[in-house]
């Protein structure tokens, strides 16, 4: 493809130098640049797709990087890539040392804050402005945030305290849902024009300080023109919410306009207030396929950039597994009821959501409101699954300790892109639920080994209870066939021996070919709590080498629990995640950087061998 104007940006001053009269030919650039490069590697095309002319206009308008932009989420950071010099590393996006696809600090000063999960922007830039005030240094704090992110209550959280603050933070609302045209119009633009102008600003405060200098009576006039004025707002504008929360609010503009996003956002920079800038774009804008499903292009893996397909699917992925053993648990008992906090897609529930739309909610990026809701419905006797990964129900520690464990309530959660997640890095790692869970009293813990286990784990879980969590990874499980789960007994594989593996969930597999030929004992930990107290028995009997095997950290996990078990007894090596966060690779690189990959597992087999001779 040929991109003169990216292959010319080697640094931000590179791209200040361009012409304003070639800055739409450098988006159209852009945005074949994204297509080729994603449509290779996989990422995040379509949110990427709609931010092309409002990165250029930010960077356009700001003196970046003394000048600080903080991206909500992350997953629309490829632009602010390009724009800085980065478009020659896109060929590594995602892969194992190479770019990654989300802001991270570490590379280098236009990444202002690292960001994976969303609903953070307003609070991070907030407290970046009240540093750099603090250091006596100059400079602005943008934060850009989607109409999505905004349904965080942690986004609300910030915006009370920094529209309370004064402080001259500009908030973006990037907002890329259709619904809002219907606030694009004639008196739209007039109001918003008028309001957003220099001169209406001016005669605003101009006024207010004029009637609070007239003697008795100013100050009553004053309060009664601001009451008219607010039951105005009311009545016309679409910005009270914000107003109200202390911000001037300046939009809805045009997100594709870059001369426009220019001007209004110098505006907003010469502004000493707390500004929110509303902007109107389109999801997938550019490219065809992601412009009619801006869905499925959001997080894509390779496909043809010409029609946009992917390459087929040789097997059921978990997600669509889990969705549909629940609808055939759903068809048989009335109260099951699924929660998830935007992530209908994502977590498989779609079939759920059209067969049972009054059993299904969605409640937006809200995860300590789904847990929490949850355990209303459970309160109320239903019987609430909340469809969630691992990296997002973390968000709601406390919800799923003090709303559902304390309370013993039957809250089921299925946790979706549970362990090591591959190309999306470190602050998506499904990693810390087991053990975080296991502090927890009363919660089950199951660990399917295959798709078979999966469903009737999910089943066991609804019909038992109790608190529970069903994890499950990325990907498919095996479709190999097991012998029927029964709760709280593990299955066992090979014998128990002088050394036996004590493997759970996906590396069952990894353990089953680790032990083949050799004279090992292997055990399915189907659930982790709880533990199968006669199995532990006999393990204890009869081995004189324990290794475990978990897709979570090995600190305070599955493994720690069997160490703490058999301490002063038996030698007990736990594979599994170390503490270091890890990177973003294939799934199978992040095993073998985990040392929990097959050679690996063989490795310590051997060690033990050696040890016990």
């Amino acid at each position: 493809m040929n991109t003169p104007l990216i292959n010319s940006i080697k640094s931000i001053d590179d791209f200040r130098r361009i012409p304003e009269g070639q800055l739409n030919e450098l988006a159209a650039e852009i945005r074949g640049f994204l297509v080729e490069k994603v449509s290779q590697t996989g990422g995040h095309l379509a949110s990427n797709l709609g931010v092309v002319e409002l990165t250029i206009a930010l960077h356009r308008a700001f003196d970046t990087p003394e000048d600080k932009i903080v991206f909500d989420v992350g997953h629309q950071t490829y632009v602010n890539k390009i724009i800085t010099g980065r478009s020659g590393e896109f060929d590594t996006l995602r892969k194992k040392d190479g770019l990654s696809g989300f802001p991270k600090r570490a590379d280098g000063p236009f990444d202002v804050f690292n960001t994976g999960h969303s609903s953070t922007s307003v609070s991070a830039a907030l407290g970046l402005l009240r540093a750099m005030g603090h250091k006596g240094q100059g400079g602005r704090v943008t934060a850009v945030i989607g109409d999505g992110a905004l349904t965080g209550g942690m986004a609300f959280e910030a915006l009370n305290d920094a529209g309370e603050s004064g402080l001259p933070l500009i908030v973006i609302l990037n907002d890329n849902e259709m619904s809002i045209s219907k606030n694009v119009g004639a008196l739209t633009r007039h109001l918003n024009d008028m309001r957003s102008s220099h001169g209406y600003l001016s005669f605003k405060r101009s006024l207010s300080d004029f009637l609070g200098r007239i003697p008795k009576i100013g100050s009553r006039i004053r309060v009664r023109l601001s009451g008219l004025k607010s039951r105005i707002k009311y009545f016309l504008l679409p910005n009270v919410l914000f107003e109200e929360l202390g911000f001037t609010y300046i939009g809805p503009i045009d997100g594709h306009d870059i001369h426009k996003l220019t001007e209004t956002i110098t505006l907003a920079k010469n502004m000493e207030e707390p500004v929110l800038l509303h902007v109107i774009t389109q999801k997938g804008r550019g490219y065809g396929p992601a412009e009619k499903e801006p869905g499925r292009f959001h997080g894509i893996g390779p496909f043809d950039p010409v029609t946009g397909t992917e390459p087929p699917k040789n097997t059921e992925s978990n997600s669509v597994a889990a969705g549909r053993a629940i609808c055939e648990l759903a068809e048989k008992e009335k109260d099951i009821t699924v929660i998830t906090a935007a992530m209908r897609s994502g977590t498989g529930m779609e079939e759920f959501s059209e067969r049972f739309p009054d059993r299904f909610f969605d409640v937006g990026i809200a995860e300590q409101h789904a847990v929490t809701m949850a355990a209303g419905l459970a309160a109320g006797g239903m019987k609430p699954v909340v469809a969630i990964y691992s990296s997002f129900l973390q968000r709601a520690y406390d919800q799923i300790l003090h709303d559902v464990a304390l309370q013993r309530l039957p809250v089921v959660f299925a946790v979706d892109r549970a362990g090591l997640v591959g190309a999306d890095g470190e602050t998506h790692q499904g990693v810390y639920d087991i053990a975080y869970t296991l502090t927890m009293p009363y919660v089950d813990i199951y660990s399917p080994a295959s798709k078979g286990e999966l469903g009737e784990m999910l089943a066991i879980a609804i019909e038992k209870g109790n608190p529970a969590v069903v994890r499950y990874g990325r990907g498919a499980l095996p479709d190999t066939e097991y012998p029927p789960v029964e709760y709280g007994k593990w299955l066992e594989l090979k014998p128990v021996s002088d050394i036996t593996v004590i493997a759970t969930g996906r590396m069952v597999d990894i353990g089953k070919r680790a032990a083949e030929g050799r004279n090992i004992g292997l055990v399915n930990a189907r659930t982790i709590r709880p533990m199968d107290e006669e199995m532990l028995r006999r393990i204890g009997a009869r081995a004189r080498r324990i290794i475990t095997i978990e897709d979570g950290i090995a600190s305070g996990g599955f493994g720690s629990r069997i160490a703490e078990r058999f301490s002063g007894s038996i030698k007990v090596t736990r594979l599994g995640v170390p503490d270091t966060p890890v990177q973003q690779a294939s799934p199978h690189e992040q095993d073998v950087i985990c040392g929990m990959d097959e050679e690996s597992l063989i490795r310590e087999i051997n060690l033990a061998a050696e040890e016990i001779i």
